[in-house]
């Protein structure tokens, strides 16, 4: 279980930071940075979601240093980087807040 599902996602605070959610999946980082998203549970939610691809994708980076089976292994993650993108970013663009599979439950941004 997740401490994302405790989170109560007001439907203004939806609609004022949307924008903002969808911009995480980009550069995650900037949602915490910018009044009033910063204090949205729902912009930290998506900044939190970007963050965690941005990690598959470094893992992606280090596996593939590995021989062999690095080098099967390493597509195979930036390819599920690819897919948890698009369905984090569709998720932002249409106001949800759900969870990533697999590496979704993981809260790394309070």
């Amino acid at each position: 279980m997740s401490d994302q599902e405790n989170v109560v996602f007001t439907q203004e605070d939806i609609d004022q930071n949307k924008t903002m959610g969808i911009i995480a999946y980009f550069i995650f980082f900037i949602p915490l940075l910018v009044e009033p998203a910063k204090n949205s549970p729902y912009a930290k939610f998506h900044a939190n979601q970007g963050l965690i691809i941005v990690l598959v994708y470094i893992a992606s980076s280090v596996i593939a240093i590995i021989p062999v089976l690095g080098w099967i292994a390493s597509p195979i993650l930036w390819i599920a980087g690819i897919v948890l993108f698009f369905i984090g970013l569709i998720g932002a663009i249409n106001g949800e807040a759900k969870e990533l599979p697999i590496v979704g439950q993981y809260k790394l941004i309070k």
